[in-house]
């Protein structure tokens, strides 16, 4: 066992390459032998590549207008791909806002509640976006004013609560159970 370590040990020895022989910029002259002298191990090279064999071609040397890059040509682009665009991990939310004259068009053609009022589609669907948008410049109040809005507003005249999204828009009431709230003895108040 202990001759085949030391039969390995040496062919290892045999297939170390000498230092001049790497493709590597090593030092020359008195600055190698100071090298060989203080390196841990003399036969390493610096790992620095010779540029005539690993830069080829070298930079520069090929003409930027003949590089015909059309994969990543879009995002590579930075004149028209500015950082902040392709910044998603700042990409907030944006606030929405809907102006008068868009709500007006929106309560005038129809709403989830009363179902549409007009079909959309075809010329008469044109037509009735088209007298929407003239409606929606006179602005809300004069809509108000005119149109018939029970069907939009809620009772009493109010505009109706915004939706939390769930199946039923009952209001609910959050209980926090006895096993994950404090106990009555404890002096903490809970809002719940």
């Amino acid at each position: 066992m202990s001759s085949k370590v030391a039969q390995s040990a040496v062919k290892a020895t045999r297939r170390v390459i000498p230092v001049s022989e790497k493709y590597t910029v090593q030092s020359t002259g008195i600055y190698e032998r100071i090298r060989r002298i203080f390196a841990v191990d003399p036969s390493r090279s610096n790992g620095v590549p010779l540029n005539p064999q690993f830069r080829n071609p070298t930079p520069g040397a090929l003409d930027p207008r003949t590089i015909d890059d059309r994969v990543t040509l879009p995002a590579a682009d930075i004149a028209e791909n500015p950082y902040w665009k392709r910044d998603t991990r700042r990409n907030y939310a944006r606030a929405s806002v809907v102006g008068q004259g868009e709500l007006v068009q929106l309560l005038s053609v129809g709403n989830a509640k009363d179902g549409a009022k007009v079909e959309l589609i075809g010329e008469q669907g044109e037509k009735a976006l088209v007298a929407a948008k003239g409606e929606g410049e006179k602005g809300l109040a004069a809509f108000f004013r005119e149109g018939d809005v029970s069907g939009v507003l809620g009772e009493g005249g109010l505009p109706p609560n915004p939706s939390r999204g769930g199946p039923d828009d009952a209001p609910v009431r959050y209980e926090m159970p006895e096993d994950q709230a404090y106990p009555a003895q404890y002096p903490c108040r809970t809002f719940a």
